[in-house]
C-alpha cells in the first residue's frame, strides 16, 4: 500500500517544494505555495517513480451504461490474425502479441505489417529483440515485399 505524504506546489508556476514556503523559490510569488498530496510507491511497490493524486477519480459505472461506438479495423489479409482482432486491427490501438521463442511471433507480424503497407498504412515495426538488419533478412527469407514498412 502506498503512503500518503505530501508536496507543496506554487499556483503561480506549478514548483514543487519539498516544505511549505511563503514565497516560491523558482518564481518569487508570495503566499502561492499549498500544500497537495502525493502518493509515493510502498517498499514493495516500484521506484520507478512518484504520482501525485489529481482530484477524484471516475465513479465506477456499470457495464451496460457504457457508450460504445464502432471502430475502424484494418484488415491484415491474415484471416486468423485478423479474427483474434476482433475483425482487424484498431488504428492507434497496440496489442502484445506473446508465445514460446520459435512459434512464429515475428513472421506472423512481419507478414501482417507488410500486407499493411501493400493496402497503403504507413506502418512501424518496433522490436525490442531483432535488429534492423535481422528483421529485413526475415523479409527477404519470407519473400514478403515489406520494403516501405519502417523499423
Amino acid at each position: 500500500m502506498a503512503k500518503a505524504r505530501s508536496i507543496y506546489r506554487c499556483a503561480e508556476c506549478g514548483h514543487d517544494h519539498p516544505k511549505w514556503v511563503g514565497r516560491c523559490e523558482a518564481c518569487s510569488a508570495w503566499n502561492s505555495v499549498s500544500e497537495e498530496p502525493l502518493v509515493l510507491p510502498s517498499a514493495s511497490g516500484s521506484a520507478r517513480g512518484a504520482r501525485r493524486a489529481q482530484g477524484s477519480a471516475p465513479k465506477p459505472s456499470r457495464l451496460r451504461d457504457v457508450a460504445t461506438t464502432p471502430l475502424e479495423r484494418w484488415r491484415t489479409g491474415l484471416p486468423e490474425f485478423d479474427f483474434v482482432l476482433g475483425g482487424g486491427i484498431v488504428p492507434g490501438s497496440m496489442a502484445l502479441i506473446g508465445g514460446e521463442p520459435g512459434i512464429g511471433k515475428s513472421t506472423l507480424l512481419l507478414q501482417a505489417a507488410a500486407r499493411l503497407e501493400a493496402a497503403g498504412r504507413t506502418v512501424l515495426y518496433a522490436s525490442g529483440e531483432e535488429s534492423p538488419d535481422q528483421i529485413r533478412l526475415r523479409a527477404d527469407r519470407l519473400e514478403e515485399d515489406a520494403g516501405a514498412v519502417h523499423v
